[in-house]
């Protein structure tokens, strides 16, 4: 620390390279001849990060050559002149600020403005990469868009953020692994199943990007055998009702098969599952009901939905989901379903109060994908939350398996890329437009 201002004014071009040596000399009682080999022997460790300066190469490329490259460094002419002897395509940068050419230094708010006049834009369009907090944070100060380069792979990710379009990326990542967008357990398991596939064609609109296993009238939740569960397993109402929703059959198909679920209805009026209850299926077996006209056929089945609703108990998720904001867009997929006014009279208020209280809520990808689509359903323009979605688009376009529901016996947990992909392009076009 003694020494810094020394090098304050060596970096900033304002002392002498000898003068440096000497007065650092005299600082520690030392030979200035020791502090220049000192120094000669720590330039032979400044060498580029060549790895991403192939990275920026690449964005730059993948953008048509829009971005504009500029190097801003606290180095003195001596070093600066060591390092252009590297082997870098030096070509890359449209212009290079060193602390020694422009008499400051990061993290001094002066040089950012200089730097911003010279180049002259806007700082909410530029992107500011450094290893010290402390230089980030003055950059943001003055509205410039921060990365702190403490990790490769997260600082590359942050980049892809705010150079690339997030949706075609997002659309990309779909279409390259069309077919095969398969769930998986949170140790990387593949699980065949019916249900997220039918959520993806539902949110897609894309029969390319799925496989699933169309049966004549009720849904599996598996596409063949059961995995980690017992080995068979009948139909089940969950995503029988959101398969009849999804691939439309005939409508004497639908009336036979809810005239069936009807059956699965008990005492308290709740359709079960195996003999289990859920009001995220529960949800889902309204919707199919009132998609068709007939929800007024399972009142007490809406009125546990509105109670778990009014009372918040699903905020710890529920049998079979992972999350609170499952049940929160399950319940807004019942009234998207549906044009029924008293549905939506008796439940939107309730769910937006609801959904309120969520926005900034710490969650995953999907769960943040599925609270900002609940709340465009009403009325509620989510974009603290969409924020947060944005920066957790990983480099190839997709976004993580977040889990999305659960074996209530084993308490595996099943997520699909496929799904929290499709379901956060859709949050971004209720916030930012298709």
């Amino acid at each position: 620390m003694l020494c810094s201002p020394i090098w304050f004014d060596y970096e900033c071009g304002r002392i002498s390279e000898d003068d440096c040596y000497r007065l650092t000399g005299d600082v520690f009682a030392v030979d200035a001849r020791d502090v220049r080999q000192a120094i000669a022997e720590a330039r032979k460790s400044l060498t580029p990060d060549n790895t991403f300066f192939g990275f920026i190469k690449e964005l730059q490329e993948e953008s048509g050559g829009r971005l504009r490259i500029i190097a801003m460094s606290n180095i003195s002419a001596p070093d600066y002149e060591c390092i252009r002897k590297h082997p870098v395509d030096w070509s890359l940068f449209q212009r290079v600020f060193t602390s020694a050419e422009a008499g400051m230094r990061k993290p001094s708010l002066q040089f950012y403005r200089y730097v911003l006049e010279t180049i002259a834009v806007d700082p909410s369009t530029v992107v500011f990469v450094d290893d010290r907090l402390e230089n980030v944070t003055s950059a943001r100060s003055l509205g410039i868009n921060g990365i702190v380069f403490n990790d490769p792979a997260k600082v590359r990710q942050a980049l892809y953020h705010y150079v690339g379009d997030p949706t075609l990326r997002g659309r990309t990542f779909l279409e390259a692994r069309a077919g095969q967008l398969e769930s998986e357990t949170t140790w990387g398991h593949p699980i065949d199943e019916n249900f997220s596939q039918l959520l993806i064609l539902e949110a897609t609109g894309d029969k390319k990007l799925v496989r699933y296993a169309q049966p004549p009238r009720t849904w599996n939740f598996f596409r063949g055998k059961p995995q980690f569960t017992t080995k068979s397993l009948p139909a089940d109402l969950d995503t029988t009702s959101v398969g009849l929703m999804v691939t439309r059959p005939e409508d004497a198909v639908v009336n036979s098969v809810m005239e069936e679920m009807l059956g699965y209805v008990e005492a308290d009026g709740i359709p079960q599952t195996r003999p289990r209850i859920d009001p995220v299926v529960c949800a889902n077996v309204l919707s199919l009901f009132y998609s068709r006209g007939r929800g007024s056929e399972l009142p007490r089945a809406l009125a546990w939905v509105q109670g778990t609703l009014e009372h918040r108990a699903y905020l710890e998720g529920t049998l079979y989901y992972q999350t609170a904001e499952s049940f929160l867009f399950f319940v807004s997929r019942l009234l998207r379903s549906t044009d029924n006014e008293a549905l939506r009279a008796q439940l939107a208020p309730l769910l937006k109060e609801r959904l309120s209280e969520r926005i900034g809520a710490h969650g995953t990808a999907l769960a943040l994908a599925m609270r900002i689509i609940a709340c465009a359903s009403v009325g509620v323009r989510d974009e603290v939350d969409l924020r947060e979605l944005l920066q957790l688009q990983l480099e190839d376009g997709g976004w993580e398996a977040s889990g999305i529901y659960r074996y209530p016996t084993s308490g595996i947990v099943v997520g699909n890329r496929g799904l929290t992909t499709a379901f956060a392009l859709n949050a971004i076009a209720t916030v930012e437009g298709p």
